[in-house]
């Protein structure tokens, strides 16, 4: 007969192994089989009536689990000098976790009594149950300053780099962290304020050389004055937020919603579930949720919170850091989706037909917990066939039916034909020191795209409810684009031997056909671009001016309010449209709602603008290794002062610059978008595929300079380029040096 395991083996194999807590997952693990399973669903069921354990559908979960960042208070060191903390958000009825803090060589020191957010990791040891790394301490949020220390007699001055900060900052010797003269440095303010003379700082990071790699997305955000530390009001009442309960909310915590984000993703705010529609009146048909956190109900009207939320507009994105909207105990915590853990949110159910129509939805102000945190890849591989430990257990149940809600929705798109642009995004992939490693360019799963058809949906969907509802609401809205756009894609095109016909209503899918035909030729990377470069960019607005983009006459953004202003906005306009609480749109922000668009369309090019920088920067940094190196690539833009190429191997723009083409005058043509030789006839047009040698890589600009070799695999005509401009310049230069030297031994002779 089988060994029927204690219940106390039972919880410690769900807690080792929260991935594997079905019960036939249980009873492989003790090697339970036939009828000595009836003695292990005994067990199971005596651990649920008793508490430690909860079911769900066909799984078993540990109830008593804090959250991923908790609220801890310091507790005074042991004998060993370690150093522990009681989690103050503990709910559960077992005995309270032991948490152990693991500091690193950077952390401030922590005392007894300190309450600080920290990060939890599960560990199994004898002596704690979970270890915690710093994020910050609450009720401390002194203010950062970024710059360059300049080293004196007794300690230094840090020279801000933000153009808006002329005020120098003293450090004291003992607060330098071995800071070297010229270096950029990260510091914080040390002391109260003083009325008289400069204010005092400590140094808490040292980033090196300010060319460095490391050094990049800081500098872009303080040149483009995106705010990267929050006021203490705004932490402060962060830290005050405490879980939202089930009161006046739909329990959705036995829904298998999941998270899918890339593997690195800081937030989760979106959740997805779909099952086949069991409505006879809906055969072949889907049921599609889609929970979003419910930032609302933690980022009131009127608020510092709100305040702060709305100045920042969106969070911001670097390959390195995030500038978040919210403060990370909402970003990080409470507004995120972690798995296993009860989470405030907004969700929408859409019926969908066959062919992906959707003929129906609703909305819910809900209590959701996340049956598990997947990522991109290990979705893909599970439904290709190799599912891991974590995503095997909910492949059928879960993952299938939401391919085949999607493989319904992708029948949609296809009659809707949004425009479909091939343009692969590029991925800088640091080390832990900053360098950049490789760029690469990142995959499109299906996984993506499902995830991306699930929101277009939501956003549809909260769009035509506060239609519906005669609610205002910020729109998205992206406009056809403009005459003079569509007409150099249209000469474009028919320099590739393509057509994009005249006069007729232009239609994504006139778009998308011009798209298809250039696939697989030599010009579909350039008529991709050059269509990209044709649109117009996309903006909030309370009016509704429609989505060319996506084909969508409704559109709004409801999917990411930890990440983007308007989001919070939609959210807020659904709470006031269904009753559901007093937290919703205000008054005062409906007559705002122009102001409010104007500013958050302007905090997303900012952030745009300064996530293009950095990666500019740190594609310069990695190529500065290769200077002298030649590239293949092709012509993507022309300018009086240089034709511009697009490197194959990275995706990195260089300019090769007008003055190292040789000696002839080159005719700039802006409507053919060409330089054309006075002498040669040479014509360098966007598009034409060139031959390149990296000459100068500037990482503190992003710049990166070109000389020209071949166009089109053919030579430069004979005579140009710059190495024999740089011979004639030499030729001089040393002219002139003799000339003085012969002056100077004149002067002398006369002198004698």
């Amino acid at each position: 007969m089988t060994r029927i395991p204690t219940k106390q083996e039972v919880l410690d194999w769900i807690s080792a192994n929260p991935t594997l807590t079905s019960k036939r997952d249980i009873a492989k693990a003790f090697g339970i089989k036939g009828a000595d399973r009836i003695d292990l669903k005994r067990i199971l069921k005596e651990l649920e009536a008793e508490g430690h354990l909860e079911k769900r559908k066909r799984s078993y979960r540990d109830p008593d689990r804090l959250p991923p960042v908790s609220v801890l208070q310091v507790k005074a060191p042991n004998q060993d000098g370690d150093l522990f903390a009681r989690p103050l958000e503990w709910h559960g009825e077992g005995v309270e976790p032991i948490v152990l803090i693991i500091a690193r060589a950077s952390d401030p020191a922590l005392g007894e009594g300190d309450r600080i957010l920290a990060r939890l990791t599960v560990v199994h040891e004898e002596d704690h149950n979970y270890e915690a790394r710093l994020i910050r301490r609450i009720g401390t949020n002194p203010r950062k300053i970024v710059g360059i220390f300049r080293k004196g007699a007794e300690g230094g001055r840090i020279v801000p780099i933000d153009k808006a900060g002329s005020t120098e900052w003293l450090v004291a010797d003992g607060a330098l962290l071995g800071a070297k003269d010229g270096e950029l440095v990260e510091a914080e303010q040390a002391g109260p304020k003083n009325r008289m003379g400069l204010p005092r700082a400590r140094i808490v990071e040292r980033l090196g050389d300010p060319t460095a790699p490391k050094a990049v997305s800081l500098i872009a955000i303080h040149q483009h004055g995106i705010p990267d530390d929050f006021p203490d009001k705004v932490i402060a009442e962060a830290d005050k937020a405490k879980p939202v309960g089930l009161k006046g909310r739909e329990d959705l915590r036995e829904m298998p919603l999941l998270t899918i984000d890339p593997s690195d993703a800081r937030d989760h705010d979106d959740a997805c579930y779909a099952h086949a529609d069991d409505d006879p009146k809906n055969p072949g048909g889907h049921v599609i949720w889609v929970a979003i956190a419910d930032v609302a109900a933690y980022v009131q009207p009127g608020t510092a919170l709100d305040r702060e939320a709305r100045k920042r507009g969106n969070s911001s994105y670097f390959p390195d850091r995030v500038v978040p909207m919210l403060p990370d105990r909402l970003s990080g915590d409470l507004c995120s989706l972690h798995e296993g853990v009860p989470r405030a949110c907004i969700a929408v159910r859409m019926q969908i037909d066959g062919d992906g129509n959707k003929i129906g939805h609703r909305f819910v102000r809900g209590l959701m917990r996340s049956a598990a945190s997947l990522n991109y890849s290990e979705v893909q591989e599970a439904i290709d066939g190799t599912p891991n430990d974590r995503t095997g257990p909910l492949l059928e149940p879960v993952l299938k039916p939401l391919y085949a809600a999607y493989a319904a929705l992708k029948k949609a798109r296809a009659v809707r034909q949004p425009l479909e642009l091939d343009l692969p995004e590029r991925k800088i992939v640091l080390s832990e020191t900053g360098e950049v490693t490789s760029v690469a360019f990142r995959d499109r799963l299906d996984a993506h795209k499902l995830i991306e058809e699930f929101m277009i949906l939501a956003n549809v969907a909260a769009a035509e409810t506060l239609i519906a509802k005669r609610r205002p609401l910020l729109f998205r809205v992206h406009e056809e684009p403009a005459p003079e756009k569509l007409e150099s894609l249209r000469e474009t095109a028919q320099a590739a031997g393509l057509n994009l016909a005249k006069g007729q209503v232009l239609q994504t899918r006139h778009l998308n056909a011009l798209l298809n035909a250039a696939a697989g030729t030599e010009d579909a990377e350039l008529i991709n671009l050059t269509t990209l470069r044709s649109m117009a960019q996309a903006y909030y607005n309370p009016e509704n001016f429609g989505h060319f983009g996506l084909a969508l006459r409704n559109y709004a953004h409801f999917t990411s309010p930890i990440r983007r202003y308007a989001d919070l906005i939609v959210h807020r306009a659904l709470i006031s449209a269904h009753g559901w609480a007093k937290d919703g749109l205000t008054e005062d922000e409906i007559m705002r709602l122009d102001e409010i668009a104007t500013h958050i369309s302007d905090t997303e090019r900012r952030s745009m603008m300064a996530e293009r920088d950095t990666t500019d920067r740190y594609l310069a940094a990695y190529l500065s290794e290769r200077v002298g190196n030649e590239f293949s690539g092709r012509i993507s833009g022309i300018a009086r002062f240089g034709a511009f190429v697009k490197m194959d191997e990275t995706g990195a723009d260089g300019l090769v610059p007008v003055r190292s083409l040789g000696r002839e005058f080159f005719h700039f043509d802006r409507e053919a978008g060409t330089l054309m030789g006075s002498d040669t006839g040479l014509i360098i047009a966007i598009g034409q595929r060139v031959t390149v040698r990296l000459t100068e890589a500037t990482p503190v600009t992003g710049g990166l300079e070109l000389e020209l070799l071949s166009i089109d695999d053919q030579a430069l005509p004979r005579g140009r380029g710059h190495s024999k401009r740089a011979t004639r310049r030499k030729a001089v230069s040393t002219k002139r040096k003799k000339d003085k030297i012969k002056r100077k031994v004149e002067r002398k002779r006369r002198q004698r």
